[in-house]
């Protein structure tokens, strides 16, 4: 609560303090003089510099009551600044949620967000780099490599193991590496911006406050100094007085308003920098999860891959062999035959051996989703184009090969719909 009594006596105190300095006896030496008067100017002048502080700071404070309380007159800043400066506060509210809530997006447990702060912060202080740091994806993986290792390699549990720890491991790598991107395009420079920029506009805000309050505290005297002299109370001396100290004042008032609002208006050029921002950031989620939609769809056909090849074995060894594709539509192959996964193949290879297959009855077929060719030997597509597509014998039941025009290559089966 504002106590302007107490500030009086701390002046005061002060005050008193700087005379007992002065009134201490030398005793002694009397080569000490120096040095004693000049640690009494030094405490002469922090101690003046003290009061005059307190005082301005007990002045600004009456003035701001008395503005709260309706007794005082105050300064409205230009409709342009008001509106540069309401902007700048809602850029800084959502700007510290949306940063909070991406922090706990991209590491949800807080206790590891916490010490991942604290890591980043010394790592910072110390001008090193941050290391990469294992994910729990990458962790799972290791852990099931070991597990297999342990449990025995040979078995179809520990060799399903090998394959979905594998997968893991991508998993996690694609994590990391989206982790890396989005703290370096998007958290950082969001974090930048409340450090940097909204740190010194706030510093500039208060003072312009500052002086806007002397402002008005020199209106208020020279209105006062005017009815005091109107009554003859007073000499023309201090109306004067009153006036020159406003002139400095309005002044010192406009020059901080311009530097406040060159500021603010730099407001929009931070707009763009966090569009930027933003983009990257998009564009570095859309590749994380469209990595971890591939892996996955890799690793559900080498799962579905061994277990047609352990159930349909007839060996005693109950081991998970290399991928084997099944043929599609038009029959199964042999029981003795084993045809090499297509993909286990490079682009060069299947493309001889697409062309070299026998091809079964051919189809329209609609594309539903667009899709972005992972490597050569698949087929781009776009929503709602028709294309052609048909198969071949030993084909991965989930991928077909589709042609539009000269343009040929595998397209998943759960992008398209087949038409009669």
């Amino acid at each position: 609560m504002f106590r302007p009594d107490r500030i009086q006596r701390c002046v005061s105190s002060a005050a008193t303090s700087s005379q007992l300095v002065r009134r201490i006896p030398l005793q002694g030496n009397t080569a000490a003089l120096p040095a004693c008067s000049a640690l009494h100017g030094i405490m002469d002048f922090n101690v003046k510099k003290l009061a005059s502080d307190a005082g301005v700071f007990f002045t600004r404070a009456v003035q701001f009551t008395e503005e709260k309380l309706g007794q005082a007159e105050k300064t409205e800043l230009d409709p342009h600044l008001e509106n540069l400066i309401t902007r700048a506060d809602s850029t800084k509210n959502w700007t510290e949620k949306i940063l909070k809530q991406t922090e706990v997006l991209l590491q949800p447990n807080p206790i590891d967000h916490t010490g991942a702060r604290i890591e980043e912060f010394i790592y910072d202080k110390l001008d090193k780099k941050l290391p990469s740091r294992t994910t729990n994806a990458e962790l799972l993986g290791q852990y099931m490599l070991e597990a297999a290792s342990d449990l025995g390699a040979g078995t179809p549990y520990g060799s399903t193991l090998i394959i979905v720890g594998e997968y893991q491991k991508r998993l996690g790598g694609a994590e990391r590496e989206f982790l890396q991107t989005s703290a370096s395009t998007f958290l950082t420079p969001l974090r930048n911006f409340l450090e940097g920029d909204c740190r010194t506009i706030s510093k500039e805000r208060r003072l312009l406050e500052n002086r806007r309050l002397d402002l008005d505290i020199c209106k208020a005297r020279l209105k006062k100094a005017k009815q005091a002299e109107a009554k003859a109370a007073l000499l023309s001396e201090e109306v004067d007085k009153a006036e020159h100290e406003l002139r400095v004042a309005q002044t010192e008032f406009d020059r901080q308003a311009e530097v406040t609002r060159l500021l603010l208006e730099g407001i929009s050029s931070t707009h763009l920098n966090h569009l930027r921002c933003l983009q990257d950031f998009a564009e570095a989620q859309a590749t994380y999860y469209a990595q971890c939609h591939h892996y996955m769809q890799d690793l559900q056909r080498e799962l579905s891959r061994c277990a047609n090849a352990v159930g349909g074995s007839n060996s005693t060894t109950a081991v998970c062999p290399k991928p084997v594709s099944s043929a599609f539509l038009s029959g199964q192959t042999s029981s003795g035959e084993a045809v090499s996964s297509l993909s286990s193949q490079n682009p060069s290879a299947l493309a001889i051996q697409q062309t070299q297959l026998p091809v079964t009855g051919t189809r329209k077929a609609k594309v539903l989703y667009d899709y972005d060719a992972h490597d050569s030997s698949e087929l781009s597509l776009l929503a709602d184009e028709l294309i052609t597509v048909y198969t071949v014998p030993g084909m991965d039941p989930d991928w077909l090969i589709g042609e539009r025009g000269n343009e040929k290559g595998k397209v998943p089966v759960t992008y398209l719909e087949l038409l009669s």
